[in-house]
């Protein structure tokens, strides 16, 4: 089983990458529309905690070393010290959350898997605002209401498809999914 979660986080990792891609700049922000939270929700419902860590992880990691994995085909070191940073230091820890929230308390409606993509979320948005505060020198209030408050909408809309797809997903498949990791 081993053998396929490796396989399960690297296909996790490249919808990330896909997903990242799926970027719409916005003239009032650093930070662009995109749709990467909702392959980083997907992957801490689809796969065991450590997977889920260990796929976003690695796609951080293919970022740092030169691969344009991030928004607009961007990469490096400098991206996650700029000001889109802090958003995306948090994915591993968003998709370690929900796996761990499901992993806590069962898959038995779409429901049950909210809970942890909106703490994940929530994470996300605070570290991310603080980030873009501090590199863009101006309040966490203001980072708030340029990096957070016009994506907080769109993020709940994400994890609501993730929730729902990923419930789907797990109902489909025979075995579904090990909780060992």
């Amino acid at each position: 089983m081993k053998a396929q979660n490796l396989a399960k986080a690297a296909l996790m990792t490249a919808l990330t990458v896909v997903c990242a891609q799926i970027s719409i700049p916005l003239p009032f922000t650093p930070v662009p529309f995109s749709l990467a939270l909702l392959a980083i929700f997907l992957t801490g419902a689809l796969l065991p905690p450590a997977y889920a860590l260990l796929s976003q992880v690695a796609y951080l990691l293919l970022g740092i070393v030169g691969l344009p994995v991030f928004a607009k085909f961007s990469a490096g070191i400098g991206v996650l010290a700029g000001p889109t940073g802090g958003y995306l230091i948090t994915y591993p820890l968003i998709a370690l959350i929900t796996a761990l929230c499901l992993k806590k308390t069962g898959r038995k409606t779409p429901l049950h898997y909210l809970p942890g993509m909106v703490l994940g979320l929530a994470l996300c948005h605070l570290f991310g605002s603080a980030m873009l505060a501090r590199y863009s020198g101006i309040s966490f209030a203001a980072g708030l209401m340029s990096g957070s408050v016009p994506f907080l909408l769109f993020d709940c809309i994400k994890a609501v498809i993730a929730s729902l797809v990923g419930y789907l997903v797990f109902k489909a498949l025979p075995q579904g999914r090990t909780q060992q990791a």
